[in-house]
Parts: structure tokens; C-alpha cells; sequence
């Protein structure tokens, strides 16, 4: 644990109770620190914003995204009031933020009817296994893409 953990989680967990309790959406809050200040804050917002990517988390790279101008939140820990989702954990990942701190597990979560194991249990079954219905077709066009990109002289990598 580092010196200034406690008061950071508190942060995101207090973001959970205010956006739960102003109905921007369900119990969740996280906030995204760098050098010890917070670049980052977000509430769950999918109810009152119609999204379903709007959770805390999200909202929080989002912000933390914008105001550092960039795209890589290297150097960055996110605090967050319960343990990501999948979707999350993706854009954690994604975003190459360093370490991420959290509070109730997602098995406290389910508890509140906030059950996320489905997806944790569809996630590695290959996709012509899952619940939803995947088709693929064009491959060949798409893959086209990525020779355009791979020789595209003025990319930003990511």
C-alpha cells in the first residue's frame, strides 16, 4: 500500500455515493492519480447519460485523457470504488495505467445486483460459442487495413 491510498479510495468512493445519490447511475466512482494529484474523476453515468461504456472507470480515463492531452496514462493509478468489470478492465489496460487500487470486490457487487460473472464466463469461449451471435465475413478486405497501415509513414502507434 502507498502513503496516500486510503485517501484516494476514500476520494473515489465518496465520487460513488455523490453520482448515486444525484441518479447519474449506479454505486461506482474512480479517479485517476499521477504524482500524487488527481488528473482524473469519474462517476457511473449509464443510466443518465444512455451509455453502457459510461462507468466509472471509463469516465474516469476519459477525463484524465483530456485534461493530460494524451492518450497513455503511463505513470498513472486508478482508484476505484469496487473491483473493474471487463469492459474496464480492457480500457485500464489500454489506457497502460500502472496500478489500480480498489475497494469491494465484484462479488460484493453481485450481491447489489451488479453480476458481471456472465461475462467474465463468455470472454475466453471462442466466439462462435457465445451467447450473442458473431458472423464473420469480408476478411480479406478488412485485412487489407492493416497492410495500408502497416506501411501508413505518418501513424501514431498506440
Amino acid at each position: 500500500m502507498e502513503t496516500n491510498d486510503r485517501q484516494f479510495i476514500s476520494a473515489a468512493i465518496d465520487l460513488a455515493r455523490e453520482g448515486m445519490q444525484s441518479d447519474l447511475g449506479g454505486p461506482f466512482g474512480a479517479i485517476i492519480v499521477k504524482d500524487q494529484q488527481i488528473v482524473g474523476r469519474g462517476q457511473n453515468q449509464v443510466t443518465s447519460s444512455h451509455d453502457p461504456t459510461a462507468h466509472a472507470e471509463v469516465v474516469a480515463i476519459r477525463d484524465a485523457c483530456q485534461k493530460l492531452s494524451t492518450f497513455e496514462l503511463h505513470g498513472c493509478v486508478i482508484y476505484t470504488s469496487c473491483e473493474p468489470c471487463p469492459m474496464c478492465l480492457g480500457a485500464i489496460y489500454w489506457a497502460r495505467i500502472d496500478r489500480v487500487v480498489f475497494a469491494a470486490t465484484r462479488h460484493d457487487a453481485a450481491q447489489a445486483n451488479f453480476d458481471d460473472e456472465w461475462l467474465y464466463r463468455e470472454i475466453p469461449l471462442p466466439w462462435k460459442e457465445r451467447k450473442i451471435n458473431y458472423q464473420q465475413i469480408e476478411q480479406a478486405e478488412a485485412t487489407k487495413l492493416f497492410d495500408e497501415w502497416n506501411v501508413k509513414s505518418d501513424k501514431t502507434r498506440y
